[in-house]
């Protein structure tokens, strides 16, 4: 399964992206119209759809963690590729249980490598181990 959510994450992270770049309409909205066009696994499609449903609906407060965890960085000059990854990241470590924190922070730090610029992995890990560790503060 995990190679299954390293893929869902990839396309979450193409299809925030380009529904950024757009710039109305609700992430889940618009990746229903541009998935009519493009094929993605059936396998990949329930995290895919989970991630982007959870983002769209919690947009507000994750986006107040990112910047305030992203110490001297208004989360609209962050590089949009940062941003997203930041935000699947923070989706799954406060709402997606089935998934252990360490590996939502690994992952997250992949994407980075993969998709962002040379600080992204350390800046992306540093601002998700902020939040993790906030998040684990202030647990009963």
């Amino acid at each position: 399964m995990p190679h299954v959510h390293s893929r869902s994450r990839s396309w979450t992270l193409h299809l925030l992206y380009g529904w950024e770049l757009a710039g109305s309409g609700e992430p889940l909205e618009y990746a229903r119209e541009v998935l009519q066009h493009r094929r993605i696994k059936e396998r990949y499609r329930p995290h895919t759809n989970r991630l982007l449903k959870t983002v769209g609906g919690n947009l507000d407060r994750i986006d107040r963690l990112i910047a305030q965890h992203a110490s001297h960085w208004r989360i609209e000059r962050l590089d949009a590729i940062d941003r997203n990854i930041l935000r699947i990241g923070i989706a799954e470590l406060h709402w997606f249980e089935d998934v252990p924190a360490k590996v939502a922070i690994h992952e997250a730090v992949k994407l980075a490598g993969m998709y962002g610029g040379k600080d992204s992995p350390r800046f992306v890990n540093g601002v998700l181990d902020a939040v993790f560790k906030e998040t684990e503060e202030s647990r009963p």
